[in-house]
């Protein structure tokens, strides 16, 4: 996980309660409360962390987070088929975007993974479809203690990763395919005593 930790504060969750990562970050911590963790079968979403997670290779989370918004406005609302017709004016137009990241790389891979995503759709009747197959439709649920326990990777990251590289997906190397795993609700890699790992459970 590409998480920036925090120290912990009086204005953050303390003691058996809550995963440590999101510290008194309050864009972090909303993150954590509402939305990381809870299994997604909506396409827009799984789409949008798609674009944003190609964008964190590198950087913390917490950067990416923090121009949300931004990317938002940049690319059409996540919109999937028209950012898979971005080109060259688009990527121009994104490299002059002081809101976001500007790496052409990342930026040209949005495109060439919008168009990917839209071809594993039309082959599984969903993006959806194609990744709660590798977990057979259940999220895996870990029961970790310590934030240290948490791996960056596994073999099943791994092994979706090569699946999706062979599928001509870019910027989705083993990493960061977990974190995306871990956002998207495929596995829940909440801390066993942090409120969220039951109720991500309850949300599937």
């Amino acid at each position: 996980m590409l998480f920036k930790l925090f120290e912990p504060s009086s204005g953050c969750v303390v003691g058996n309660k809550s995963c440590p990562w999101h510290g008194n970050d309050p864009i972090y911590k909303r993150y954590h409360d509402e939305e990381w963790g809870i299994p997604c079968r909506d396409e827009a979403k799984l789409f949008e962390f798609m674009v944003l997670e190609g964008a964190q290779a590198g950087l913390s989370w917490i950067t990416i987070l923090r121009k949300r918004e931004n990317y938002r406005k940049a690319f059409a609302d996540f919109n999937v088929e028209i950012v898979s017709r971005f080109n060259e004016n688009d990527f121009a137009r994104l490299m002059n975007e002081k809101g976001i990241v500007r790496n052409r790389a990342k930026i040209v891979s949005a495109q060439n993974n919008a168009c990917c995503f839209i071809r594993v759709q039309a082959e599984f009747g969903s993006f959806s479809n194609y990744l709660w197959d590798f977990f057979d439709d259940e999220p895996l649920i870990n029961h970790w203690q310590d934030f240290e326990q948490i791996p960056s990777t596994t073999e099943l990251s791994q092994l979706i990763s090569r699946d999706m590289k062979a599928r001509g997906f870019k910027f989705f190397g083993p990493t960061i395919c977990y974190s995306y795993l871990q956002a998207m609700g495929f596995i829940n890699d909440h801390l066993q005593h942090c409120f969220r790992w039951s109720e991500c459970q309850t949300s599937s």
